[in-house]
């Protein structure tokens, strides 16, 4: 959304440098028929330069060699990528006439938002399922049949996804009482996916599943008494963060509970001291910002320097086009927080009660509008696969 990756992503997509052209270029000097057999500094090279491409560029060139092939196919490859992508994908929040739709998040300030200009689609067994985040370019689905819960991880990139083992969900506890959470355990290499299937009291039942088994594990010592303000975690360093209301005497107080994915254990990190939360209950968003917890509350937006250190609060900027709220609009909602500090909004107009998402540059402090489609969750173009 930035003028260097629009200008990066013009320059990768410019009629000079075509698949057929890049392949010449990168395979003149030197013949590729087996990773063994490339100098390191051509490897170097050419992987430098392949890193930098969109995904629908990098699987159309696996087929130029074994060697490109095996080079893009590699892991740590989609590692690196995942580092530089600076595309991003938009979704709607539930599926239409079972199917869900991946969009460009640049196609909806421009072109309307149609079947025809989506990237990618999936379809699902029902009309039912919900995006309810993503991680690394992956999207987490869920929908709820019969008293079970069906998960899938989809990367609408590469085209593929994975249907998790199904959970149980008791009858007593609603829909917005659920949280979810997707992220990466360093310690175990694997990816995880965390459920809570109640949590407001002593018969709270929280489950966590990795990547590459069939099954569930319970998490024992998740604290209870929570009521979720934010379904969705939020993935730092190897943990995942939720915004909760935590009962203390009879009295809520707003904070964040964190889960260390490798020991699978819990703790409270409290918000800045600054931040008054019983005022503004429906004005903050917890995301992530280059790796840390990133707080918008109000107009302004905090960052958590050192995860877990309360006193490592910072606040970054104000918003000011947010400092209208509440006389101009209903209710403004975060939906993205992107790696340069720009901001996704969505935002209910008072009155009129029409929808509108607007793109913020923090660093020029312009704004991009646009009429809402209903757009509820983006994620970064990536080559990480679901199936791994």
């Amino acid at each position: 959304m930035d003028s260097e990756g629009n200008h990066q992503r013009d320059t990768v997509s410019s009629p000079s440098l075509t698949d057929e052209t890049l392949a010449k270029t990168l395979t003149s000097s030197c013949s590729l028929h087996a990773p063994p057999q490339l100098p390191t500094v051509t490897l170097d090279l050419i992987s430098e330069i392949l890193t930098r491409l969109p995904v629908k560029h990098l699987l159309q060139l696996k087929s130029v060699s074994k060697s490109w092939n095996y080079l893009i196919s590699d892991p740590k490859f989609a590692i690196k990528h995942l580092r530089l992508s600076n595309t991003y994908l938009v979704h709607p929040n539930r599926s239409s006439n079972n199917v869900l739709q991946s969009y460009l998040l640049d196609s909806i300030f421009t072109d309307d938002v149609t079947t025809n200009s989506s990237i990618a689609q999936l379809e699902l067994p029902s009309n039912q399922f919900s995006c309810v985040g993503s991680f690394n370019g992956i999207l987490l689905l869920v929908s709820e049949h019969g008293g079970f819960l069906n998960l899938r991880l989809w990367n609408p990139s590469i085209r593929k996804f994975k249907e998790l083992p199904s959970l149980e969900k008791k009858q007593n506890v609603l829909r917005h009482e659920l949280i979810y959470g997707f992220g990466y355990d360093v310690t175990a290499n694997a990816y995880k996916v965390v459920v809570g299937l109640h949590v407001r009291d002593t018969n709270h039942e929280v489950k966590v599943h990795a990547l590459g088994t069939n099954s569930w594990k319970t998490i024992p010592k998740f604290p209870f008494g929570c009521v979720p303000l934010q379904f969705l975690g939020k993935s730092v360093s190897g943990t995942i963060n939720w915004l909760v209301a935590r009962q203390y005497d009879n009295k809520f107080q707003d904070c964040i509970v964190s889960l260390d994915l490798g020991s699978e254990s819990c703790k409270e990190v409290l918000l800045p001291k600054e931040v008054d939360t019983s005022t503004l209950r429906l004005r903050w968003y917890l995301g992530v910002l280059r790796d840390c917890l990133c707080l918008v509350f109000g107009h302004d937006v905090w960052i958590m320097k050192e995860h877990g250190n309360n006193d490592s609060w910072a606040k970054l900027y104000s918003v000011s086009f947010m400092r209208d709220f509440p006389s101009s609009f209903a209710t403004i909602e975060v939906l993205h927080i992107f790696k340069d500090g720009c901001l996704l909004l969505d935002c209910i107009y008072e009155g009129e009660r029409t929808r509108k998402l607007v793109f913020h540059n923090s660093r020029n402090g312009t704004f991009k509008f646009s009429e809402s489609k209903i757009m509820r969750d983006v994620c970064v173009e990536s080559l990480i696969s679901p199936c791994s």
